[in-house]
């Protein structure tokens, strides 16, 4: 869904980016939102600031960019958001993943055999 200004308005579950008041950029997920508030509390999945990665943070909205949805085109970008959605305890993410990752194997042997 788009704002009035053509910006994708952010959504609990949705991937954003930002930057901490001390400047470190970070990659993380939205936990909770508030539009009331303006706030949205990001569970940090990677920083320039390593020892908050895993740590919820709260952000107002104005701060955050929403990134978009990855589109996954080989084995090695679907490994590695296994390996996030294994670090965010994201088990459905995970499983979508997995079968993805199983239809490339089998196309592959298909293609070998």
């Amino acid at each position: 869904m788009l704002n009035k200004n053509n910006v994708p308005m952010l959504e609990t579950g949705d991937w954003v980016k930002g930057n901490l008041l001390s400047g470190e950029l970070i990659i993380g997920f939205i936990e909770s939102l508030s539009n009331v508030e303006g706030v949205a509390k990001v569970t940090i999945v990677t920083s320039d600031n390593k020892e908050i990665n895993g740590r919820t943070v709260a952000f107002l909205t104005s701060q955050l960019k929403h990134l978009p949805a990855a589109n996954v085109n080989n084995k090695e970008q679907i490994l590695f958001q296994i390996d996030l959605a294994l670090a965010t305890g994201d088990e459905e993410w995970f499983n979508e993943l997995s079968a993805k990752l199983h239809s490339i194997n089998q196309l592959v042997k298909e293609v070998n055999a």
